[in-house]
């Protein structure tokens, strides 16, 4: 957290915090636009990462744009013998044909989604349930496994800009101490505390910028292979 950490980075790196990095690897930060979306949760304590919802691959974890998420093993077994799939069509399947892309059968962009419910679309509205569902799914375990939380922060494109779903998430935590301000929270990709003061757990937004951050650690790898 770097270049996002400005004023909060410091006292953060000393508190009990859970990260909700849903971002794109690669890409400029928007909402949800493009197939290599990935979105984790990290689960950080005194300034160290203890756990991250991502495993092997980024197919683990949360339910993602175009990727399934947590799924029983068995069930993508079904699923391939049932479909006649080879291992090529069950990789295309789970990281290109599922998540909110699949669930919704509209598109992975939170837009779209938004838009179709809106217009009444029910598949639309049962993908961005079970996609906040996952989400505090995660955060109520993550909390078990560090024994209590001191912050959320939202970051990177949807955490920074979907102003709705940051509102239901915290609105389902409340019985964490959230002390939500939706004042607070109507703002997109600025770095700001959604909780009012008092909050027994703080919510703060904080933007990022991957691709200064893989910048300079492309500079400082290359640097330190030519000494």
């Amino acid at each position: 957290m770097n270049r996002q950490r400005s004023g909060f980075g410091l006292y953060a790196a000393f508190m009990v915090i859970i990260v909700l990095a849903m971002f794109y690897i690669t890409g400029k930060i928007s909402a949800g636009s493009s197939p290599s979306q990935q979105k984790f949760e990290t689960a950080v304590k005194d300034g160290k990462s203890i756990d991250t919802s991502m495993g092997l691959t980024p197919v683990e974890g949360l339910m993602m744009g175009t990727r399934c998420g947590d799924v029983d093993p068995a069930a993508l077994l079904y699923i391939q013998e049932k479909e006649h799939l080879d291992n090529a069509g069950m990789q295309k399947l789970i990281n290109k044909q599922s998540g909110l892309t699949g669930i919704s059968g509209i598109s992975s962009d939170m837009r779209d989604i938004d838009a179709a419910i809106a217009a009444g679309n029910e598949r639309a509205r049962l993908a961005l349930d079970m996609y906040r569902y996952r989400i505090v799914k995660y955060i109520g375990a993550y909390t078990a496994a560090l024994g209590g939380v001191d912050v959320i922060v939202f970051t990177a494109g949807v955490g920074e800009n979907q102003i709705q779903l940051r509102e239901s998430v915290c609105k389902q935590l409340e019985f964490l101490g959230i002390d939500f301000d939706p004042e607070r929270n109507n703002c997109r990709g600025e770095e700001v505390e959604i909780t009012r003061p008092g909050s027994k757990v703080r919510v703060v937004v904080i933007p990022t910028d991957e691709e200064y951050m893989i910048a300079c650690d492309t500079k400082s790898i290359v640097e330190g292979a030519k000494k």
